[in-house]
């Protein structure tokens, strides 16, 4: 895949995120579910398709790589604000959650690319 695909695919991927996120915590609030769940299982299905668009492994393999993907980039957003970097422009730290789990998945993407091409050389 040639760079400037990837990061028109990336971008997309970003912008997902972040128009999705305020839309899957509201069918949460309505399911009446935890939201890291809700968050995480939307993520999961938004990675699930990226996943079968850019890597096109196996089946198994890319739904594997895209729940543990949302997984990890979840918990490590989660962690990225208790550090409390952007207090005074983010005080719920809400804003800062959400740019950083579409940054930390964005950049495990490009890491499950690398791995692949490695791979398949």
């Amino acid at each position: 895949m040639k760079p400037q695909i990837r990061i028109l695919s990336y971008s997309i991927l970003f912008f997902l995120y972040l128009i999705s996120t305020p839309i899957i915590l509201k069918i949460g609030e309505k399911l009446k579910t935890d939201p890291f769940t809700t968050l995480g299982f939307g993520y999961a299905i938004f990675n699930i398709i990226y996943a079968f668009i850019a890597l096109k492994w196996r089946p198994m393999l890319n739904i594997l790589y895209a729940i543990a993907i949302a997984t990890l980039a979840l918990f490590l957003a989660l962690k990225f604000t208790n550090l409390h970097l952007f207090f005074e422009y983010d005080p719920y730290q809400v804003k800062t959650a959400i740019l950083a789990n579409a940054v930390f998945a964005i950049i495990f993407w490009e890491i499950a690319y690398q791995l692949k091409k490695k791979l398949t050389k």
